[in-house]
């Protein structure tokens, strides 16, 4: 019997609802020839950073640019520590490195994917400069407990919402109750542009500033946005391109309509599978509202089953028509890029434990029911 095949996420399904406006917007800056900077930029930096809640956004090239210049604009470098997770896409401790600051990795907590709040402290040394928190999945970290923790140590907290535009703790979106948030636009996330893009969301007009320095060379402009050729700073060259920000413009409309989707796709998941034993679901921290970029069940391997494990499953889904993916196969503890920090395997056990066990299936606006009846008895088989 031939079987659909549901991939992890469908853009096209979501580029349905909006491609004729996408096209006449794009074609239109087509023919202006204004394909860098200009009033479409500004006017996607105004609208994202009122949707955020913050008084300034800056937009660059990436989610990771903005976590470099998030770092450089807090003046973080040689010597400084910078707390993170081990659970998470490289770009997050990366930019830690690019900037001569040390990663030092606190293990996660087992239900949500991120950091254990009661392992920052015993982490923190005089060196310790700031903490990165990761939104994981969508999924909002306890921000109340987390800017207690900054503030009794005089920390900066830089909010990774790379997986999680739109998501809440208590009632305030992720990327306004830190220092500054960070946020990524690639075409997977759920505010995502055709292409690669990213801001920053602060508060503080100093930050702001310096950070619009950094992503144009340092360059100095005079009002007007007349170019002086005068560089402050040793930045970088990371501006969001016009078509990109017409496209976040648009997108940007409909992100509460499509993140109301993935939580009622997350609700349908929940009921599918709540009764499937060998499996753990996501759990949800109370006080926040997840914005499920991923859907991430746990595949527990036990010692009576050595031979179910969260990669038999995968393979038996697939053969089913089920494309799920691994978010993430290996901590960032135990990269090969990370042995001059000399962690260990069993150093982060939750962590690494996790790495085992999770699997994302697919999750995306505009999956159906019947495509999540599929995934969940495709699932219940392979159990």
């Amino acid at each position: 019997m031939r079987v659909n095949t549901i991939p992890p996420v469908d853009l096209t399904r979501q580029y349905q609802v909006i491609s004729r406006e996408v096209e006449g917007k794009v074609l239109e800056i087509l023919r202006s020839g204004k394909y860098i900077g200009g009033a479409t930029v500004t006017e996607f930096e105004t609208q994202f950073a009122q949707y955020i809640g913050r008084n300034y956004c800056v937009a660059g090239n990436s989610g990771t640019d903005a976590l470099y210049m998030a770092l450089r604009a807090l003046d973080i470098g040689e010597g400084d520590e910078v707390i993170t997770t081990p659970f998470t896409f490289i770009a997050t401790s990366e930019v830690i490195v690019r900037v001569g600051a040390k990663p030092v990795f606190v293990d996660i907590d087992p239900d949500t994917f991120n950091l254990d709040l009661a392992k920052i402290p015993p982490a923190i040394t005089e060196k310790t400069k700031a903490i990165i928190p990761v939104h994981l999945f969508g999924q909002p970290i306890d921000m109340t407990k987390l800017m207690a923790i900054a503030n009794k140590h005089n920390l900066y907290i830089i909010e990774d919402c790379a997986q999680a535009t739109g998501a809440t703790w208590n009632n305030q979106k992720v990327g306004s109750i830190g220092h500054v948030g960070c946020f990524s636009f690639f075409p997977t996330k759920n505010l995502g542009a055709c292409g690669d893009g990213g801001a920053l969301t602060t508060n503080d007009p100093t930050i702001a500033k310096k950070i619009k320095l950094l992503r144009e060379h340092g360059l100095v402009r005079e009002p007007g946005a007349k170019v002086t050729y005068r560089h402050e700073i040793t930045g970088l060259n990371s501006r969001l391109d016009s078509i990109q920000a017409a496209i976040l413009n648009i997108k940007l409309k409909y992100l509460d309509i499509w993140n109301n989707q993935r939580q009622e796709a997350a609700s349908n998941y929940q009921q599918l599978l709540e009764n499937v034993t060998k499996i753990q679901l996501p759990s949800a921290v109370a006080g926040g509202v997840s914005v499920w970029n991923q859907y991430t069940i746990r595949v527990k391997n036990t010692s009576q089953n050595e031979e179910l494990t969260r990669d038999t499953v995968r393979q038996k889904l697939q053969q089913q028509g089920v494309i799920s993916m691994v978010y993430y196969p290996l901590p960032l503890h135990l990269q090969a890029v990370y042995q001059d920090l000399n962690y260990q395997p069993g150093s982060l056990p939750i962590a690494e434990q996790a790495a085992m066990e999770v699997l994302s299936l697919p999750m995306f606006p505009g999956i159906t029911l019947e495509e999540q009846q599929q995934i969940a008895y495709g699932l219940k088989d392979c159990l």
